[in-house]
């Protein structure tokens, strides 16, 4: 089948041949089954598929083992011998060994090239998931957001967000009266939910420059797509980052891409690995909009494939919409599981020739019971399947030919060093950095004015009163006119009257005469 991935089948003990046909592939997928069933082995030959057919791929490698799909594999391994006789056995007739383009990310920048989104695009929702927020604190987010929008503050890394909540914090009253209650007690919640997400590795994955998406959707030169492995065992220790972040992505791929219909094959395949953390403790809004995005981004070109120990782990509206299924064996130990296992086995159209539940039950590691989607997107009938085997290697490569590999990789250099532009941490620190210069001003302004009025009044209370001034004037008048009186008198009553006028005269031209007037207007100025 030219226009399919070829999965396995055929043999004696096997039914038809299923191919995992590229028309129906972005109609999304399953691969269950219990640990060590061959999940991931499933996962590589899906993607070496995939890549062969010129359609990029994203997945998680979450034990490590998938950075094999970087070489080809080795007929004189152990691992590999058996893998001869198994394509003949299932008629793989053009089997052979190769590597796959790969490139790797990591949220650390430790095993692949850093990968990174910013706070604003994570947006409100995701992120208070990721901090596992209360509806108040979410309420809290939310406006924390929008006065980031309406301010015009970039948030694009924690420190960005936890100095517009310190900001909220302070302006909490205000804030209170137009979007509602701003609890002090909120805010200092969500800033120890950052905190723990900061000692979780949380800082590294927000920040510049962000991920472009257009960076996992690349041909090589031969137009063989491009396998995005994203390491994630580290990840894995922080699963509400784990969970988030590809969530994260799947919701801008939802967003960004532009809408293609029914294409002849995907534009990307994305592969959720673990997807039960995804689901766990999630709330309804959450749940609500994985189901909106898994139901319209097929008309993005995206398929999405969940990988998770038990169907069960995946929503009934979700799983509904997962056509191509590969089951591996689940064990039933309990009544629950036995409950689960039922279940699983309904949502498959039947096969007259076995029973779906024991099928289940009973096939080996390597098998499985799958079915995948027929002309018209119907359901295929439910067939017992012996996988094909990966032609990439087994088993995670060594550091020294990681390191070789991401050395040589198109996307070294774009990623490795961090931005830090100004954005809303820096903006904040200047509007408090003006605010602090300001009130200093001011208050060097109130200690002048104060210094000021407190040297008026002691020269006003050092400088002689109008009363006494007024006086002065009027004893120096009638000195003068008595002197006029006699010619006998005139040159005693001139002297002791221009001596006394001498004295008035030189005293209102030296400073009491100058504390006089200042006293008059310093009064007036006072009175106003």
């Amino acid at each position: 089948m030219s226009n399919g991935i070829f999965i396995g089948g055929g043999g004696p003990d096997y039914g038809t041949q299923q191919h995992l046909s590229l028309k129906y592939a972005n109609r999304h997928g399953l691969i269950a089954g219990a640990t060590g069933t061959g999940k991931t082995v499933t996962l590589q030959i899906l993607a070496e598929g995939f890549a062969n057919a010129g359609v990029p791929v994203f997945l998680s490698d979450v034990k490590g083992d998938l950075s094999g799909l970087a070489m080809a594999g080795d007929p004189g391994h152990k691992l590999h011998a058996p893998f001869t006789e198994r394509a003949e056995r299932i008629g793989f007739d053009d089997y052979r060994y190769q590597a796959f383009p790969v490139t790797f990310w990591d949220l650390f920048g430790e095993k692949g090239h850093p990968v990174r989104t910013t706070v604003s695009e994570m947006g409100p929702l995701l992120l208070g998931q990721l901090l596992d927020l209360t509806e108040a604190q979410e309420g809290i987010l939310n406006i924390a957001f929008r006065v980031a929008d309406e301010d015009g503050l970039p948030l694009l890394d924690l420190k960005d967000l936890q100095a517009l909540l310190v900001w909220i914090g302070e302006h909490a009253k205000d804030l209170s009266l137009r979007y509602g209650n701003v609890s002090s007690a909120s805010v200092g919640a969500i800033q120890r939910r950052l905190l723990v997400l900061e000692n979780q590795g949380g800082t590294k994955l927000f920040g510049e420059p962000a991920l472009a998406l257009s960076d996992l959707m690349r041909l090589d030169a031969d137009g063989r797509g491009m396998i995005n492995i994203l390491a994630s065992d580290q990840l894995m220790g922080a699963p509400k980052l784990y969970a988030t972040f590809l969530l994260w992505l799947l919701s801008e791929l939802f967003e960004e891409l532009p809408e293609v219909g029914d294409p002849d094959k995907p534009k990307l395949v994305f592969f959720f690995d673990e997807a039960h953390l995804l689901f766990d403790d999630a709330p309804k809004a959450l749940v609500d909009k994985v189901e909106q995005v898994a139901r319209l981004i097929r008309s993005k070109g995206v398929g999405v494939y969940f990988i998770t120990q038990n169907p069960a782990d995946v929503p009934d509206d979700i799983l509904g919409q997962l056509g191509n299924r590969i089951q591996h064996a689940l064990r039933a130990f309990t009544a629950k599981d036995q409950k689960e296992l039922r279940m699983a086995a309904q949502t498959y159209r039947p096969n007259p020739d076995f029973s779906t539940e024991e099928a289940i039950r009973e096939v080996g590691v390597g098998e499985a019971v799958t079915s995948m989607l027929q002309p018209k997107g119907v359901p295929g009938i439910v067939e017992r399947t012996l996988i094909r085997p990966p032609s990439s290697q087994l088993g995670p490569i060594d550091n020294a030919t990681r390191a070789a590999l991401m050395a040589r990789s198109d996307m070294a250099g774009k990623y490795d060093e961090s931005l830090d532009r100004e954005s809303a941490f820096e903006m904040l620190r200047a509007r408090a950095a003006k605010a602090a210069a300001e009130a200093e001003a001011a208050e060097a302004a109130v200690a002048k004015a104060e210094e000021d009025a407190k040297k008026a009044k002691q020269l006003e209370a050092q400088t002689p009163s109008l009363r006494e001034f007024k006086k002065a004037r009027r004893y120096a008048g009638k000195a003068s006119g008595t002197s006029r009186k006699t010619s006998s008198t005139r040159s005693i009553g001139s002297g002791v009257g221009g001596a006394i006028a001498d004295v008035v005269i030189k005293e209102l031209k030296g400073t009491t005469g100058r504390r006089i007037v200042r006293g008059i207007l310093g009064g007036l100025f006072k009175g106003r």
